[in-house]
């Protein structure tokens, strides 16, 4: 049997999990103002110790990579890398679309994840499930969240959007006929489907790293880089 420990910090809720083979031995999820540094330790520790979990007899861990909080993924993958390291084993890559993506499953509709990227913008995959996995029709891009729903709407198609940024841009969503949006359940990556992909992954040896090759998905440059340069910029022109 496998245990996969899945771990998750990439937005405001902190999710860790175990899947054993096809069995989810135990969640946690805390989705509140609380530093994930300040929540994410205790809270794998609580939970394996709850669970009568040894971290010895984890097999390997999921991590989400992003996109995401820069600090937030940092954090996850510092966490995951360290585990990884003291205890020689996998570390399975998982973007925070395709999680949100699998907490749909079963749906019959086409999927499309979203999480607030600012500026009125998303970032964004869409999704269908087949065979009950997870099946990407494009890849992770930043758009206008105005033109996304455009785009939606004028497919004609029944979608489910979700993730967190559905509440940011709620009404315009909601007059939006041929859109849904799923129980605030759904609306969070959850680390049990997160555990799920890594598993998945993990028999077709896809995105599977060791301690030291793996790293966060940045789409874009964080906002202190973007205003680094952008300073920069203003200095040079003014030589």
């Amino acid at each position: 049997m496998m245990k996969i420990l899945g771990i998750d910090t990439s937005t405001m809720a902190a999710n860790i999990a175990v899947l054993e083979d096809d069995k989810l031995i135990c969640e946690y999820t805390i989705n509140t103002k609380k530093t994930h540094s300040q929540k994410l330790m205790p809270m794998i520790e609580n939970m394996l110790q709850l669970s009568d979990i040894d971290i010895k007899d984890i097999d390997a861990i999921g991590v989400c990579v992003g996109p995401g909080s820069f600090t937030g993924l940092r954090i996850s993958m510092a966490t995951a890398k360290a585990i990884a390291h003291v205890n020689n084993i996998p570390i399975i890559g998982v973007n925070s679309l395709e999680i949100l993506g699998l907490n749909m499953d079963f749906c019959n509709r086409k999927i499309c994840s979203i999480l607030d990227a600012q500026r009125n913008q998303v970032y964004m995959n869409k999704y269908i499930l087949e065979d009950n996995e997870i099946k990407a029709l494009d890849d992770i891009s930043i758009v206008k969240i105005d033109d996304l729903l455009k785009e939606l709407e004028e497919t004609k198609e029944e979608w489910v959007l979700l993730g967190e940024a559905v509440y940011k841009y709620k009404d315009k969503i909601e007059a939006i006929n041929n859109i849904t949006v799923p129980s605030p359940s759904n609306n969070i990556t959850k680390a049990s489907s997160l555990c799920v992909i890594a598993r998945n992954k993990m028999k077709e040896n896809k995105d599977v790293h060791n301690c030291y090759d793996i790293n966060p998905m940045y789409i874009r440059k964080s906002q202190a880089e973007e205003q680094y340069e952008e300073k920069q910029k203003r200095l040079n022109d003014g030589k």
